[in-house]
C-alpha cells in the first residue's frame, strides 16, 4: 500500500479534499507570513499623555507628506575644481485637512548593513498644504548625521508640522545609509558630508523660496529653524553663521589626504562660513559672514566637530541665532565636552543645554526597527543602553516645540517652557518636594539637566 493510500484510504474524493486543505493552509501560512514582512512596523503605540510632556501632545492640524527630487545645478566639486549638479532627495511635512477616507503613509528605509524596512507614519501622502489664511507657515531643516537618512527623525517632522510647520527632511547624498557601505568602507562619503552639509542646509531654504509650488504658497520663507543631529548639527552650526576651522592636522585626519598641496588647497575649501561662504580677503577672515536672516533658530541634537575644535571659537562668539544644544553626558561620538564647550562659547543671547545623563550619542534617531535587532552594525545606530528611546523621542519634542514657538513664532507663553531650574528631579528640600519643570509631570522628568543663557525672544 502507499503511503498516499495509507494515509487518505482508498477514496480518491477525500484525498483530493484534504489535499487542497492542507493546500490551502500552506498558502494562507505564506500570505499571512508574507503580510508581516509588508505591513508597516509601528514604532509609536499609545501611550498615556499623563506621562508625557506636554508640548510632545499631538498638533491641531493633521499631516501630510511628499517626497522630492531637487537639484542645486552648480555646487562646487572639488574633484573637479568646477561647478556640478547636486540632486537631493527630500520629505516634506505640512499640515493638511483632516481626510478621513485618506490612509496613512509608510516610510521605506534601510538599515546600515542594508536590510529594507517599512515604518507606520502619522502622516497622509501627496495631499494638498493645507490653505491657512490667518498665517503662513515657517521651515524648519531636518538634518541627519552620518550615516542616516531624511526620515530617521519623521517623529519631529510630523509632531512639528501638525503644530503649524513645514518640516523638509534631507536625504544628504553620498550620506545616507543606502549609499555608503558601513562594512567595507565606512568612510566613503565623509569628505563629501564635511563640505555640502551647511550647503544642502541653506539650499534647501533657497530653493523652497524659490519654489513656492512645492508648498503650495503657503511657506513663509522669511522665518526659518535648523535641526541637525550629529553631522546635521556640524552643518547646523555653520548654517547660522559659524566658520569652520580646520587646520592642516584636522584636515589630513579626516579626508585622508597626505599631499602638502592638496591639503593646503582641501583646508582651504572646508573652511567656509555661513551656508558656505568664503572671506573675500584675509583681513574680512577675522569677521564672520553673515547667515541667510531667515534663520531664526537651531536645535543642535549631538552636534559632531566641538571635540576636535573644527569651529572658529570667535565666529561661535559671535553668533546671535537661539541655539539648543542637546546631548548625552556620554557621548562618545561627538564627545560631550566638546559640546558643552560650545554652548560654553556661543555667543547668542538665547542659548540653551539640555543634557541627558547616562546617555550616549543615540539621542535623536527614532526607535529601532524590528530588522536591526540582529546586527550591532544596525541596531547601534539607534539604541541606548540607559535611556528609552521613545523617552527621548518625547522630550525632543517637547522642547523643539518650545523653541521654535518660542524663537521662530515669537510665542512670548512658549518661553517659560525654556526658562527652567538646573534639575527637574525633585529631591527633597528641607521635607519639601519641589516642583519639576514646567510642562512635566510629577515623577516624569529625572535624569536630565538644564543650562540657559536666556529665555526671550
Amino acid at each position: 500500500m502507499s503511503a498516499f493510500t495509507s494515509t487518505f484510504g482508498r477514496r480518491p474524493g477525500l484525498a483530493f479534499n484534504s489535499l487542497l486543505a492542507l493546500s490551502l493552509l500552506l498558502a494562507s501560512s505564506t500570505l499571512a507570513a508574507s503580510s508581516k514582512q509588508t505591513v508597516p512596523e509601528q514604532l509609536y503605540p499609545p501611550l498615556s499623555a499623563e506621562v508625557l510632556p506636554e508640548l510632545a501632545a499631538a498638533g491641531r492640524f493633521s499631516v501630510g507628506v511628499k517626497t522630492v527630487q531637487v537639484t542645486d545645478p552648480a555646487r562646487f566639486d572639488p574633484l573637479t575644481q568646477g561647478p556640478k549638479a547636486r540632486s537631493l532627495t527630500l520629505e516634506i511635512w505640512y499640515p493638511a485637512a483632516k481626510n478621513p477616507t485618506k490612509p496613512l503613509t509608510s516610510y521605506q528605509n534601510q538599515s546600515r548593513s542594508g536590510v529594507p524596512f517599512s515604518l507606520q507614519a502619522a502622516a497622509m501622502r501627496d495631499v494638498p498644504v493645507l490653505n491657512n489664511i490667518a498665517e503662513k507657515y515657517p521651515l524648519v531643516v531636518l538634518s541627519h548625521g552620518y550615516t542616516g537618512y531624511r526620515t530617521i527623525m519623521f517623529y519631529l517632522a510630523e509632531h512639528l508640522a501638525a503644530q503649524g510647520y513645514i518640516v523638509v527632511g534631507i536625504d544628504h547624498t553620498d550620506s545616507t545609509n543606502a549609499e555608503v557601505d558601513m562594512k567595507t568602507a565606512p568612510f566613503a562619503g565623509f569628505v563629501s558630508t564635511l563640505l555640502n552639509r551647511s550647503r544642502d542646509q541653506q539650499f534647501v531654504l533657497e530653493h523652497l523660496r524659490r519654489e513656492p509650488a512645492l508648498t503650495g504658497s503657503q511657506l513663509d520663507g522669511s522665518k526659518a529653524a535648523v535641526i541637525g543631529y550629529s553631522m546635521g548639527g556640524f552643518g547646523a552650526l555653520s548654517t547660522i553663521g559659524a566658520c569652520y576651522d580646520f587646520n592642516p592636522m584636522t584636515t589630513a585626519a579626516f579626508t585622508g589626504l597626505k599631499d602638502p598641496a592638496q591639503l593646503a588647497a582641501m583646508q582651504q575649501l572646508l573652511n567656509s562660513c555661513a551656508g558656505g561662504q568664503y572671506p573675500a580677503t584675509a583681513a574680512s577672515a577675522q569677521t564672520p559672514l553673515q547667515p541667510d536672516p531667515a534663520w531664526q533658530a537651531a536645535i543642535a541634537l549631538a552636534p559632531w566637530g566641538g571635540q576636535h575644535q573644527l569651529f572658529s571659537a570667535a565666529s561661535v562668539a559671535a553668533l546671535k541665532v537661539p541655539v539648543l544644544y542637546v546631548a548625552g553626558d556620554l557621548d562618545d561620538v561627538s564627545g560631550y565636552a566638546g559640546i558643552e564647550a560650545l554652548y560654553q562659547q556661543t555667543g547668542s543671547k538665547a542659548k540653551y543645554l539640555l543634557t541627558y545623563h547616562n546617555a550616549r550619542h543615540n539621542i535623536a534617531p527614532h526607535p529601532a526597527p524590528a530588522v536591526a535587532s540582529s546586527s550591532e552594525l544596525d541596531v547601534g545606530h539607534y539604541h541606548e543602553p540607559a535611556w528609552s528611546v521613545r523617552t527621548l523621542n518625547e522630550v525632543n519634542k517637547h522642547f523643539a516645540l518650545a523653541m521654535l514657538d518660542c524663537h521662530v513664532k515669537l510665542q512670548i507663553a512658549r518661553c517659560a517652557y525654556l526658562d527652567l531650574p538646573a534639575s527637574p528631579d525633585q529631591r527633597p528640600i528641607a521635607g519639601k518636594t519641589p516642583d519639576t519643570w514646567r510642562g512635566f509631570d510629577n515623577r516624569y522628568a529625572t535624569g536630565m539637566s538644564w543650562q540657559q543663557g536666556a529665555a526671550k525672544p
